[in-house]
């Protein structure tokens, strides 16, 4: 397929994932025919020491259940294991919850088995999936600091006692504030910018202020990956272009693709396509019409 022919060709899109995270959506853009520009507009600092998280761990023998709600959370959950000299065994007994299914191949390579994947990576189905089963059992949840309450607050309603354990926190890049000002004073600056979580909103805000931009241009439109992140927009303002259907990185690409595909049909190959069939549908028009036509001319009227 030539440039020109993908479903983003000509589209400038800002990425605001962590550098380290990035990669993913950098490529599926691309491929889509985007002109990528990444900004991180955060990354991920591991929490260290962390005397509760270390104490949660010297006593998982306590817990019947295991939530990790992000890949970062199994990085740092990785570390603390290798430094506390902590085996995967160790959670043999124990029911693990992955929040989507980036973070159950994260904790697959870690070597710890995966009971659960949520149908959809948001903190109320990780509620939905397990709040029957966990009443009078033991959680540990493994999150970042960031993360919404949603979680412990539920599972505790639910009759569970839950410990958790802020494993990492996201900090902005000192470099992306004048990377911000030099995209957005370039002579081409982004069209479309994606969100992939509330933090990447929060944090591009503060960007764009720091940067000098009172506001936001506002032909710049926000691809957000779910509600959350779509909530956390408007609570800024900010109406979502799109929304993926399916959390995930994939499914923000597609979301992309979708919101571009009216625009591109139009100029693009369906357009032809659609003029080819309206030609033809004019065309039996007039057949119909002309056969019609004869008929009346050759069968007299009684």
């Amino acid at each position: 397929m030539a440039d020109n022919d993908k479903p983003l060709s000509g589209k400038r899109v800002l990425v605001t994932r962590a550098a380290e995270q990035a990669r993913a959506l950098v490529e599926l853009l691309t491929e889509q025919g985007a002109d990528v520009i990444a900004v991180p507009t955060f990354r991920i600092e591991l929490i260290h020491p962390s005397p509760a998280f270390d104490h949660c761990l010297r006593r998982l023998p306590y817990y019947q259940w295991l939530v990790l709600t992000s890949a970062n959370g199994v990085t740092a959950l990785a570390a603390r294991m290798k430094e506390l000299e902590i085996s995967p065994e160790a959670f043999a007994h124990m029911q693990c919850v992955a929040v989507g299914a980036a973070t159950a191949d994260a904790m697959r390579a870690l070597g710890l088995r995966v009971d659960i994947v949520p149908e959809e990576y948001v903190a109320e189905s990780v509620v939905a999936a397990i709040r029957h089963q966990v009443s009078g059992k033991n959680v540990l949840l493994i999150r970042g600091t960031l993360a919404r309450d949603v979680i412990p607050r539920a599972l505790e309603e639910a009759g569970a006692w839950v410990d958790t354990a802020d494993a990492y926190r996201t900090v902005i890049p000192a470099d992306s504030e004048q990377k911000v000002r030099e995209v957005f004073l370039s002579a081409t600056p982004p069209e479309i910018v994606t969100f992939t979580s509330s933090s990447t909103v929060d944090n591009f805000v503060r960007l764009m202020t720091a940067a000098g931009f009172s506001e936001r241009p506002a032909t710049l439109r926000a691809a957000s990956i779910g509600p959350i992140t779509s909530a956390t927009l408007r609570e800024h303002g900010w109406e979502p272009w799109v929304e993926a259907r399916l959390h995930t990185i994939p499914g923000l690409v597609e979301a992309i693709g979708r919101g571009c595909g009216m625009t591109k049909s139009l100029t693009g190959g369906w357009g032809r396509v659609l003029a080819l069939l309206w030609f033809l549908l004019l065309a039996i028009g007039g057949v119909v019409i002309l056969i019609a036509l004869v008929l009346s001319v050759m069968i007299p009227i009684p």
